[in-house]
């Protein structure tokens, strides 16, 4: 093989730790493998595969032999099927695995857990969706398909007053039917947990111990980076389904009582964050290797002899990850399909709140590392910058926005884009001629400022009168900077945000949270390759063939991020990237 090896997107397909039910696809997605040249490291050692892989030449022939390449998920026939239904004028529900930040004005946004409807899957790495009266691409590897599809959209939970669901629509449908759905849910959550161990087994005896017969090739530092805690992960894992394979009734699977294996196990799931802490480390250390032929022979050597799916490891590896944050997907859906009578309903109620926290604290923690690369990028597209990087002492956009700051000492007004991080406010100025090019201008320390709001009228600091104001106080140097918003419900999200730009900070602390300098320098550097790429022409179907003439909808190009916290558009005529920043934030303008 003499031409680069070249990883792209995976394809939806079948859970690779799981089989089809009866109820349908359990389909969950992967990580996009970045595109990387792999670098011949001169003249390769030939005794680097003996042991237990053959030769490089055998490998070779193993390869052609199995009909096998790299980055390629297999079949697209669930996708076909997918299709099929669609355009038979089936109703498809996926639901949202992750979180997605929608960069892009063509882009879906949604939360985890939110349903989605499928209305077009040809794609194999981007679907066209709907949810309520919003239409765009997403992800395809971030939801999976709904395990009861003939399951009514009415039925699905309502959210009322006071956050719980409705429970006259939850128990309203027949007893038998309800039974029926329970047991596809108790059947999925075995059929998984069975296949998930079998999954960390591969990756524990297929890579974890070659890998460490090739001390010439690993140090034993190398394979904590790239594996992390993954053994841990596969003894808590046994024990866990062995449990709930003792609670599970194999006559009346609906009778089956599984809430109490994961309320006992919900400490010993917080190993989970070690290892989801450390896959950017992993990730990072595998593109570093994989840049190097014998260690992708050898990676796909272990995935042959073990005869695994077609995924490279950054693809298995990801699965951990994946796993935790589906645990309360599950639970939600069999607390839907469990009557309040049934001695297990407590039990999944109170497991179900105790996944999500487990839940909720990695995926914190997962969303604020990736959220670094939009601020690289971010940076990177802002003229003129000076001084140190944002991500030296930030790590998070709070909330953007365009203000009029007042200056000293004639008190003159300019109009100024603000974009508020953890530790500091930096400002920028729009470009008179194109409205979508901003220029550095400065920034403000956020740790030495005291907010003081402003009340209409004339300012006795300035000698001016002022409307929606709020001032920025050093404690230190006494400098103060008055800013005024355009609308009152404007002046107040700034004040919330800055309200929560304190106690983030205070959080990281109480937590620990940081990102590091490797990390740091990844995102600068991944920053500084982006290129702004022309998007490939979308695939369209009739029955929105007159929406794609009028939006122009196209493929998303960017890596799809794994949190959302959306922010309405500025009212303006669409630019390449700063109008989509805001998106990042928590608020509303």
């Amino acid at each position: 093989i003499t031409s680069p090896v070249a990883f792209d997107i995976l394809p939806l397909k079948l859970h690779p730790f799981s089989q089809s039910t009866p109820t349908g696809l359990d389909c969950v997605g992967w990580k996009r493998r970045v595109s990387a040249p792999v670098i011949t490291d001169g003249a390769l050692d030939k005794t680097a595969l003996v042991d237990d892989v053959g030769s490089e030449e055998d490998l070779y022939e193993d390869f052609r032999g199995s009909n096998h390449r790299y980055g390629h998920a297999g079949g697209g026939g669930e996708q076909l099927a997918i299709n099929e239904l669609i355009s038979d004028g089936s109703v498809v529900y996926a639901e949202a695995l992750w979180d997605h930040v929608t960069m892009d004005d063509q882009e879906l946004g949604f939360k985890a857990g939110d349903v989605i409807e499928v209305m077009d899957a040809t794609n194999k790495e981007w679907w066209w969706g709907r949810i309520l009266d919003s239409e765009g691409w997403f992800p395809a590897s971030f939801v999976r398909l709904r395990v009861n599809q003939d399951e009514p959209m009415e039925d699905y939970p309502l959210k009322v007053e006071g956050g719980k669901e409705d429970d006259s629509r939850r128990f309203g449908m027949g007893q038998t039917t309800k039974d029926q759905m329970r047991t596809n849910v108790i059947n999925e959550i075995i059929s998984t947990e069975r296949d998930y161990i079998k999954h960390l087994k591969d990756i524990c005896e297929g890579y974890i111990k070659q890998c460490r017969k090739r001390a010439d090739m690993f140090t034993e530092e190398q394979l904590k980076t790239i594996f992390g805690n993954i053994e841990d992960i596969y003894r808590c894992q046994k024990k866990f389904v062995k449990a709930l394979e003792k609670k599970f009734n194999k006559d009346h699977p609906h009778l089956s009582e599984v809430g109490s294996c994961f309320l006992e196990y919900q400490t010993e799931f917080q190993i989970y964050s070690e290892y989801c802490n450390n896959h950017p480390n992993a990730c990072m250390e595998l593109s570093r290797l994989t840049k190097v032929n014998k260690y992708v022979y050898f990676f796909e050597a272990c995935r042959l002899l073990q005869k695994m799916i077609d995924i490279s490891l950054d693809g298995f590896l990801l699965t951990p990850v994946q796993k935790i944050c589906k645990y309360p997907l599950q639970l939600a859906e069999l607390l839907k399909y469990t009557n309040p009578q049934h001695r297990d309903f407590k039990d999944v109620e109170a497991a179900l709140n105790a996944m999500k926290n487990v839940a909720r604290l990695i995926n914190e923690r997962k969303r604020r590392l990736e959220n670094i690369d939009k601020i690289a990028q971010w940076q990177s597209s802002i003229e003129e910058w000076e001084g140190e990087d944002v991500l030296v002492r930030s790590s998070e956009l709070i909330y953007s926005g365009e203000l009029a700051k007042i200056s000293h000492p004639q008190a003159k007004s300019q109009q100024r884009m603000f974009f508020l991080f953890d530790h500091q406010l930096v400002c920028c100025k729009k470009d008179l001629l194109r409205r979508d090019i901003l220029y550095y201008k400065s920034r403000i320390n956020m740790d030495d400022m005291e907010i003081l709001d402003v009340e209409d009228g004339k300012d006795k600091d300035f000698n001016i009168s002022v409307k929606n104001a709020f001032k920025l106080h050093c404690r230190d140097t006494e400098e103060v900077h008055l800013f005024c918003a355009k609308k009152p419900e404007q002046k107040q999200r700034w004040l919330k945000a800055f309200e929560n730009e304190r106690r983030q900070v205070q959080l990281d602390q109480e937590t620990g949270f940081s990102i590091t300098e490797v990390q740091k320098k990844q995102a600068m550097l991944n920053a500084s390759k982006q290129h702004h790429a022309g998007k490939p022409k979308a695939v369209t179907r009739p029955y929105y063939d007159f929406l794609m003439r009028q939006k122009h909808p196209t493929l998303p190009t960017l890596l799809p991020q794994q949190q959302v916290f959306m922010l309405a558009e500025p009212k303006r005529k669409p630019s390449n990237f700063w109008q989509n920043i805001s998106r990042l934030t928590p608020f509303r303008k």
